[in-house]
Parts: structure tokens; sequence; C-alpha cells
């Protein structure tokens, strides 16, 4: 279950709470019964393995290519000797 955390507008009180997703959100300050909202702050993400990068789905070309070495020509089999 996620944990939501809310801040009072009228004194200032900052709590969490862990709700179920289909839970109400919580309207009124546990101290002074005042009206809260939620606090919305950024998630940390770490993406780990394969799968998760632009790159990984795609084969990269290179903008110069690499110096090949040349691939020797094929030289066809020799003859066997024709007995006459």
């Amino acid at each position: 279950m996620p944990t939501y955390e809310y801040a009072c507008s009228a004194c200032g009180h900052e709590f969490e709470a862990v709700q179920s997703f289909s839970d109400a959100a919580i309207t009124e300050c546990p101290e002074c019964k005042g009206e809260v909202r939620k606090v919305y702050s950024n998630v940390g993400v770490v993406f780990k393995g394969s799968g998760f990068y632009k790159t990984d789905s795609r084969t990269t070309k290179t903008s110069t290519p690499k110096a090949e070495t040349p691939k020797p020509a094929a030289t066809p089999a020799p003859k066997p000797a024709q007995s006459e």
C-alpha cells in the first residue's frame, strides 16, 4: 500500500498516512481539525537491467565506419590432375 503525505492548511502540521488506492483521501487534520491537502513530491526510481533505455531495443549505426581489414579474395580449389 502506498504512503501519502499530507499538510494542514491551517496549522502547517505535516504527516504521512498509509492508505489503499481505494481509500478516500484524508480531509481533516488530526491535530487542529483544519483542512489538509496532499503533498506531491518526486518519486525516486532506479532502472536496473536491460530494456529500460531507448538504446536497448534498437541497433546502433555508427556515423563513421570502422576501419575494416580487407578480406582475402577466395581462391578456387586446385583441380585434380587429369590422367592421359
